[in-house]
């Protein structure tokens, strides 16, 4: 039976056989017997390489360790509110904090990072995930939106349905208002072309 650790761009836990390509954590989510009983338990979301100096694990979700998680990509990772490994992504954590630091303003450290996402993907007051309002032509590639209730990967013309296997159903992307759940700062480094250790595009998406 699959786990319940692939992660969607709304940040939630699903269990499926697909495994993807990225890899990351955010703390202990899970019990003794494996179950999920918690969506983060610490600020520091951070997304890995699925290999790191022949490390492995196994079996996961072991009692009282990290739970492992799973992306399909990058563009995931970002939505989701992930960004870079400062151990096995050293370079891409280095570009990413220098680039926050630039675009935001204030210390690039990890923990100063870290609270600035926390607070754009979770509303202090409800806990719930935060979405945030733009126009879809100002929308760089990778980002995530909601359309018609469903994640989408905004891609050129189009917006490309997620799925945890992969992308699927292609939609028209229209001039209009749209609710974005990539956080804000994701949104600023996507613009900045980024490119990573991971792949940023699954390829299904046609654009690995």
């Amino acid at each position: 039976m699959p786990l319940q650790n692939r992660v969607t761009p709304l940040g939630e836990l699903v269990a499926h056989p697909a495994r993807g390509l990225v890899y990351g954590n955010r703390g202990c989510l899970h019990d003794d017997s494996g179950a999920i009983r918690r969506r983060w338990a610490t600020r520091r979301w951070i997304a890995c390489r699925l290999e790191f100096r022949g490390w492995h694990r196994s079996p996961l979700l072991q009692p009282g360790k990290f739970t492992e998680l799973f992306f399909l990509d990058e563009a995931t990772a970002f939505a989701a509110g992930h960004r870079p490994c400062a151990l096995c992504r050293r370079e891409d954590y280095l570009r990413f904090g220098q680039i926050m630091s630039e675009l935001n303003g204030g210390p690039a450290g990890a923990d100063a990072i870290d609270a600035h996402l926390h607070a754009e993907r979770i509303d202090a007051t409800t806990r719930e995930r935060r979405l945030h309002s733009a126009e879809h032509d100002e929308l760089p590639d990778g980002v995530f939106v909601v359309d018609a209730g469903a994640p989408c990967l905004v891609l050129g013309a189009a917006l490309l349905l997620w799925t945890p296997a992969g992308y699927t159903e292609r939609r028209p992307r229209e001039s209009r208002a749209a609710e974005v759940l990539t956080p804000p700062s994701f949104v600023r480094l996507l613009r900045e072309s980024w490119s990573g250790a991971v792949s940023l595009l699954h390829p299904t998406s046609g654009r690995a």
